[in-house]
């Protein structure tokens, strides 16, 4: 267990602990091989899904398919999958590197990351080796489409409540599923469909290998959707589907286990694919910022336009700064535990269950990240921007579904702090030791000796700082709601908004003192603007969330020591974000595009 001890720490021990620089890896780091990967990707979507956006959007007949089977030979559906199976075999990291690149792909982007993602890999993580040898390699190549069919009319969040039923016919040869599916991506082409039934009576979900030729399965037209217009989402029925017992995925009643960790894989993924979004977005407002005249002046001389600009280019950077650490922790724990005996597939799920918090953060960040870029993108075009004739529109549009796909943002809010909770009470984390540490330090005088003067260390006394607001409120409100927490949802969500930024800015300040002892400060001014620009900002976050927290269940005297103590957790120096602010529009608008 060397290298997990070394190079990642637990998941969710961030809030406890520190990091070092050295130990985390950036995107810079990425080399030449994954920079190719990258730039295929990039190659593709600029020959084959740019120049048909209005062909896929209307959904013309065979033409996703089509698109599909030519990222298929491209070896762009089977980064993940095992050479064993005809796949590449690359490290999760590298996967997060193609979700990013392929996330500029509007719809086609939707498609490739469900056939990739929910449609794949629970056959290729929880399957037997027939059952592998049979499907991953046509789906590595996209011969076979695959589609993932979880959600019900009255089964959303709550997925494990699916009414859809499978029940033994008399030979014992075949399941009988019947049931309604809604939202199912790639539903109108898929060939294979990872179902999710109850068998008779159980009390949890099992998960089925459905082929579309079983038979048994009909559908309703496409819907008609606010966004991805050329993704396809149908409703599919199953009509007693026969299904041999065979396919039957994992062991009975192991369905909504295989959901849960799968979902951990989607939710970090979309997080990346979000960030290729962004930066294809801010590219377009950068562009039509140079390009746009107003009083005799490009409107990116404005302060307006350029605050604009570097708050996505700074939200960019810090999330991004999060998505690369995160995979590469999960590359670190699949390492140790495959190396510890664990098998292999079991070794992949375990190690992303692990960060299942970082998962949810970056679901959370991405997505709103995404959805703050285009939204000011957009506005960045004024008028023009509300046509459909400028590429912001669809973008706008496209961002939404990001909130909810893979767990809305809610529910991810919440089970960030339920998740670190319960691995609390289970002891995998010592979240107690540190809180009631936290508690003494607000009755102690503070301490106001000389403090360190190096770089990055004003930085990281402000997050420690920040670390301690987590963990004085959230134990806190564990302490005085006990039992009724769960059901105080807005108190959840600033608490988790405060883990978020923790976990965020941390990243941030990480990749930013590796990227300088890698360059060299002179080289990374407009990194170290960011930097700073998004811990001033997650501070005064993380003081809002904070003060409201405790303003609904705080009173008394311990409301004021706790007001006192967010109050000194969240002091900063002065500091001029403003002209942080120029000059990293500068930098962009110089190079008409987002440049780090």
């Amino acid at each position: 267990m060397d290298t997990i001890e070394k190079k990642a720490i637990k998941g969710g021990e961030f809030i406890i602990k520190e990091t070092e620089a050295a130990d985390i890896f950036i995107p810079e780091e990425f080399d030449e091989e994954s920079q190719m990967i990258k730039k295929t990707c990039e190659d593709f979507l600029a020959a084959e899904v740019f120049p048909n956006l209005e062909r896929i959007d209307a959904q013309e007949e065979g033409l996703m398919p089509t698109l599909m089977d030519k990222a298929g030979e491209l070896g762009l559906l089977s980064v993940s999958i095992p050479e064993e199976y005809g796949g590449f075999g690359k490290n999760f990291n590298t996967s997060m590197l193609v979700a990013d690149a392929v996330g500029a792909g509007y719809s086609f982007a939707v498609a490739l990351s469900a056939h990739t993602g929910i449609g794949t890999l629970p056959i290729l993580y929880y399957g037997n080796e027939a059952q592998k040898n049979k499907y991953i390699p046509k789906l590595g190549t996209g011969e076979w489409k695959a589609a993932y069919c979880l959600t019900e009319p009255n089964s959303g969040s709550d997925a494990n409540s699916g009414r859809t039923k499978a029940i033994l016919n008399e030979a014992g040869t075949h399941y009988l599923i019947t049931g309604q599916k809604m939202w199912i991506t790639n539903g109108g082409f898929a060939d294979i469909f990872v179902v999710f039934a109850k068998i008779d009576d159980d009390a949890n979900l099992s998960a089925f290998i459905v082929e579309k030729e079983f038979g048994g399965i009909s559908m309703n037209p496409e819907e008609h959707k606010l966004g991805i217009k050329g993704s396809s989402t149908r409703q599919v029925f199953f009509t007693d589907c026969p299904v041999p017992v065979e396919n039957l995925l994992s062991e009975r009643q192991n369905g909504f286990k295989i959901a849960v960790n799968i979902l951990n894989i989607g939710r970090i993924k979309l997080g990346a694919a979000a960030i290729g979004s962004s930066r294809m977005a801010i590219n377009y407002a950068v562009n039509y910022s140079n390009e746009r005249v107003q009083f005799k002046l490009p409107i990116s001389k404005f302060g307006a336009i350029r605050y604009k600009l570097a708050e996505m280019a700074t939200r960019i950077y810090a999330t991004e700064s999060a998505a690369y650490r995160a995979g590469q922790n999960i590359d670190d724990a699949y390492e140790a535990l495959h190396a510890g005996g664990m098998d292999l597939a079991k070794a992949k799920l375990k190690s992303v269950e692990q960060f299942a918090v970082e998962c949810a953060i970056l679901k959370v960040w991405g997505s709103e990240t995404l959805d703050y870029v285009v939204d000011e993108g957009l506005q960045v075009y004024g008028g023009m921007g509300y046509s459909a004739e400028a590429p912001m529109e669809r973008a706008y549009r496209d961002s939404r579904i990001n909130r909810i796909f893979e767990g809305t943002n809610e529910i991810n809010r919440m089970l960030i702090v339920d998740m670190l909770l319960k691995r609390a009470l289970k002891g995998e984390l010592d979240l107690m030791t540190p809180a009631m540490a936290v508690a003494g330090e607000l009755m102690a005088i503070p301490d106001f000796g000389a403090e360190d003067d190096s770089p990055f260390a004003y930085e990281k006394r402000v997050l420690k700082n920040l670390k301690k607001t987590g963990l004085m409120i959230a134990g806190a409100a564990v302490q005085k709601l006990m039992a009724t927490l769960g059901k105080e949802q807005e108190i959840l969500m600033n608490i988790a908004d405060i883990i978020g930024y923790v976990y965020v800015a941390e990243s941030t300040i990480l990749r930013t003192e590796k990227l300088v002892s890698m360059r060299g400060e002179e080289a990374c001014k407009g990194q170290l603007d960011m930097m700073r620009i998004y811990l001033h900002e997650a501070v005064d976050h993380t003081y809002l969330a904070g003060k409201e927290a405790l303003n609904s269940f705080a009173e008394g005297d311990e409301f004021t020591a706790m007001m006192m103590g967010l109050k000194r957790f969240t002091k900063t120096a002065p500091f001029n974000i403003k002209d942080a602010r120029q000059r990293v529009a500068k930098q962009i608008i110089e190079a008409n595009k987002y440049c780090y």
